[in-house]
């Protein structure tokens, strides 16, 4: 059978099987959930290549009836404010599950009871699960969960994932799953309007799909159009006015109010908490530390330094030294061209493989000598923050900072990674929730956040300088970042997201927790970068068999030195910038005859000039080519302006360096 016969086959499997679809809030142990139905291991975090992307797997929980379990993306709300709550809410109204999973988190019960209202709305049969109870009993928080079974007219299973307790009790309520009963009354008019559009269409809705509509969310508008015409929207549209004319307060509030009045009634029958459980121990204490405005900076600067001596010294240091020179230049490099020459005497193709822009030569020794040692041990200081519960609380620490240009403390994380590289830290914007914030961080990692490699040259050659040389360099990078980040966080089009997030306790990680998921992170990094560092390689060999790069370099030439007051030899180091960004800062350090201010100009314009092929090849994957042109195009301009004016004004403050 043909491959997309293959496909085809598969996907009408998915069709026909019996659904269970996993639903919770962001950081519950949703995805440790999947991996234990399914046997299929999901990195336990929002996290590129997980719940960000949905996962599918069949199990059939001890050999009965075969189900295909879905994993969803972590969502506070059935009524979406990001992509990854959208996709969660379309799953449940297209899938046709024949039943959920929520997941919930038993230190806070409140954020998932909201969740397991709106599924009770949905009218689809659910099982909750209440996860890392050991955790909440530890903290003084007790919930009886047979009360709050009765009450919701479902079962509810405790459960501590990471040690499997509670997993035979989830099985055992698939088989067996019942549909919820609790209802909110959320008053004479808005229940009106409720019926009045239950009442419109020719098949049942259920009460949430009502509700959605109502609130007059734009998604569910859409969604309803296509079934049921747009005639029937209208109507909808025209009870909505009518309801909405009767009070000056926004129906969603109105609804959201009533809903969350409820779940808090239910908080008081099911949930007590005893103060004098709470463990005052060096682990709590250093969490609550760890986000407190004074202590939390100390820790938060020691933190980012023990993670870039690991990632940037040692990984893109050491590591990366060892790699490219010894393993790639004294043995894997050298073997292969052996082999080439053995099997061929065409020099094109002996170029293409083995040439200065070969596939070998430059693709693979990249990908993997260069950038791979890099990334592996951020996945690695990463695991270690997130198990920790560390990550959470640098979010929170740096979010008021990162809320001046347009985003929240989920952004430290691309930051971070850019520090190391910003190929990489590209991908993991997609853990932040708008698309206006994806746009933003994208920019930003493009224009001004060097990579560790490029950092170390950029430091060694200011260093040759003066010390003010490099304090110089570093204040008018981060001058830059707030400055750009701030105006196109009011040029781009969007809003800003909420900044929810729940904070796990500080525990010790689990080291084999650790290793599978760096392992299983390397392996993503291999399937979806190494492809885009090989398409790079062929673009820049053909652009120099065309003799495009000199052309290039030819052109760049009148601008780098009428504008930015440099030799026109520096042209080239702007070219091999975009082959790879490190390279750049080499040409200018070592290239000779510059003086300290043009050394300068040269350092912060490099910096700050377009990204790599790599990276700009992720940047067109992630966020479209029209996107991804325009952030190239005003980076391209804007380097050498600002380098321009960086020029004069040092040269007319006669500043001595």
């Amino acid at each position: 059978m043909s491959p997309s016969g293959h496909d085809t086959k598969k996907q009408l499997d998915y069709m026909e099987r019996d659904k269970i679809i996993l639903v919770g809030n962001p950081n519950v142990g949703k995805s440790v959930i999947f991996g234990l139905l399914t046997g299929k291991y999901v990195t336990v975090s929002n996290y590129p290549g997980t719940t960000v992307e949905v996962s599918r797997a069949f199990s059939r929980f001890g050999g009965k009836k075969k189900y295909l379990v879905i994993d969803t993306p972590g969502t506070n709300s059935l009524i979406p404010q990001s992509e990854d709550e959208r996709v969660t809410r379309d799953i449940l109204l297209d899938e046709n599950a024949q039943m959920v999973v929520q997941v919930a988190d038993s230190k806070n019960l409140r954020r998932g009871l909201s969740i397991s209202i709106q599924l009770s709305e949905m009218e689809i049969p659910f099982v909750l699960d209440i996860n890392m109870i050991d955790e909440a009993m530890s903290r003084g928080i007790n919930v009886d969960t047979k009360k709050l079974g009765q009450i919701l007219g479902t079962e509810v299973i405790p459960t501590v994932a990471t040690r499997r307790e509670g997993i035979s009790g989830i099985i055992k309520g698939i088989s067996n799953p019942a549909k919820p009963k609790i209802t909110v009354d959320y008053g004479d008019k808005l229940e009106s309007g409720i019926k009045q559009i239950q009442g419109l269409f020719p098949e049942k809705i259920s009460r949430l799909i009502a509700i959605m509509l109502l609130e007059g969310e734009h998604g569910i508008d859409e969604w309803s159009s296509i079934r049921y015409g747009k005639e029937a929207i209208e109507r909808v549209s025209a009870i909505r006015s009518s309801i909405q004319s009767m009070s000056p307060t926004p129906l969603s509030y109105l609804i959201n109010k009533r809903r969350m009045a409820k779940v808090d009634e239910i908080m008081k029958e099911v949930q007590t908490k005893d103060e004098r459980a709470r463990d005052h121990n060096i682990a709590q204490t250093f969490g609550r530390l760890s986000m407190h405005p004074v202590w939390g900076i100390p820790i938060l600067l020691a933190v980012l330094y023990i993670t870039y001596k690991i990632v940037g010294e040692f990984g893109a240091g050491t590591c990366v030294d060892f790699m490219e020179n010894i393993v790639f230049g004294e043995y894997i490099n050298p073997f292969l061209t052996r082999v080439v020459h053995s099997v061929t005497d065409n020099t094109l193709i002996r170029d293409f493989l083995i040439g200065e822009y070969g596939i070998f030569t430059m693709a693979f020794t990249y990908a993997i000598a260069i950038v791979l040692p890099i990334v592996g041990f951020f996945f690695l200081i990463f695991g270690l923050m997130e198990d920790s519960g560390y990550m959470p609380r640098l979010a929170i620490m740096v979010n008021r900072i990162f809320r001046i240009i347009g985003l929240n403390g989920t952004a430290v994380l691309p930051m971070v990674l850019g520090l190391g590289c910003a190929t990489m830290a590209t991908l993991t914007a997609r853990i932040l929730p708008s698309k206006k914030e994806r746009i933003i961080i994208t920019l930003l990692l493009a224009l001004a956040v060097p990579c560790s490699a490029q950092l170390g040259v950029i430091f060694g050659g200011t260093s040759t300088i003066s010390p003010w040389a490099t304090i110089i360099w570093a204040t008018v990078i981060i001058f830059v970042i707030l400055v750009v980040g701030f105006f196109s966080s009011i040029v781009i089009p969007g809003k800003k997201s909420d900044f929810i997030l729940e904070t796990p306790p500080i525990r010790i990680p689990k080291v084999s927790n650790i290793i599978i998921k760096t392992f299983a992170r390397i392996e993503w990094y291999l399937k979806e970068a190494v492809p885009l560092f090989m398409l790079g390689t062929i673009i820049l060999f053909t652009l120099d068999k065309l003799g495009a790069l000199t052309l290039i370099q030819d052109l760049a030439a009148p601008v780098v030195v009428n504008l930015l007051g440099l030799p026109k030899d520096i042209a080239g180091a702007f070219v091999m910038g975009f082959l790879r960004r490190d390279y750049a800062a080499v040409l200018v350090v070592k290239g000779g005859n510059l003086d300290p201010i043009q050394m300068l100009v040269a350092l912060v314009t490099i910096t700050l000039f377009v990204p790599c092929i790599a990276n700009m090849l992720i940047m067109i994957k992630e966020r479209g080519i029209r996107t991804a042109s325009l952030i190239v195009s005003f980076i391209f301009v804007f380097a050498f302006l600002f380098g321009g004016l960086f020029n004069l004004l040092l040269r007319a403050l006669k500043v001595s360096l």
